[in-house]
């Protein structure tokens, strides 16, 4: 939601909108909020769209789940996450439903939704999808903030839907949990490259084993620590620089089931995991 523990005064509204927060397409969108926005003990990620071709920036390790089935539905055309919905008209939902609007000292602030998603489907042209916690819909404060959100989008005429990590399969829960701890580690660029050619080279000699085996191969061949090699395939995973299908466990993914990104997308996961 928009009033997550953030709360602009009316300058920074200004200036986030001259900056262009919450507007633009595709590759020039901008979110109205970014992971800079929030206190640093947050889990965060910033995850490079190859819809998009931008680094798209997720508040949640939920809205992180989501964001990972959107790109892989091929019917969903644009991404827009983090979407600012227009404060006069939220203002008159709040006036007009008795609830109080998100405010910080004083200060109306803008609400968001997660994602505003755009699909080549006929039936669903664009929908919302905003993704909550379980455990925090039992809070009435999140609620009437919710319904607020929800009446917007039903005056816009678009579909709303809210999600919790109970809509989401357990298999995106886990490799969320498994990979993306690896996600932050700093790793230099000229290094990245050198671990994507050497493990991809051996997977595409062994394209039928399972790649805790062939970690565990060059471990024992290189008279390496135990885990290192799956610990270095683990961060390349969680930095995109390999691809595979959300739905197979990654501890148990095969080699030949992992295809390796271009060089603008190697660049562009260094890029984001640096920012």
């Amino acid at each position: 939601m928009a009033s997550r523990k953030v709360g602009n005064s009316e300058a920074k509204n200004r200036k986030w909108i001259k900056e262009g927060r919450g507007s633009g397409q595709n590759a020039d969108y901008k979110p109205w909020l970014t992971v800079r926005d929030l206190p640093s003990d947050d889990r965060v990620h910033r995850i490079f769209g190859h819809k998009s071709q931008r680094t798209h920036h997720l508040l949640s390790d939920i809205e992180l789940a989501v964001f990972l089935l959107l790109e892989w539905h091929q019917e969903v055309i644009q991404i827009r996450e983090q979407f600012p919905l227009e404060i006069d008209t939220t203002l008159d939902i709040a006036r007009d439903t008795g609830i109080d609007h998100p405010s910080f000292s004083g200060v109306k602030q803008y609400m968001s939704s997660d994602f505003l998603v755009n699909s080549c489907d006929s039936e669903q042209l664009k929908f919302v999808l905003q993704a909550k916690s379980a455990e925090a819909l039992n809070d009435a404060r999140t609620i009437e903030k919710l319904e607020l959100e929800r009446r917007y989008w039903q005056l816009k005429e678009v579909p709303w839907c809210l999600i919790t990590e109970r809509d989401i399969p357990q298999t995106i829960i886990k490799n969320i949990k498994w990979l993306y701890p690896a996600q932050r580690d700093e790793i230099d660029l000229d290094l990245l490259f050198q671990r994507v050619d050497y493990y991809g080279y051996h997977f595409s000699q062994n394209p039928d084993q399972n790649i805790i085996d062939i970690c565990k191969n060059l471990d024992m061949a290189y008279e390496l620590p135990i885990g290192e090699s799956l610990a270095e395939v683990r961060q390349l995973l969680a930095k995109r620089c390999f691809t595979f299908d959300i739905f197979t466990l990654a501890p148990k993914l095969k080699a030949r089931q992992l295809e390796i990104g271009s060089v603008q997308l190697l660049q562009e996961a260094y890029h984001v995991s640096n920012q």
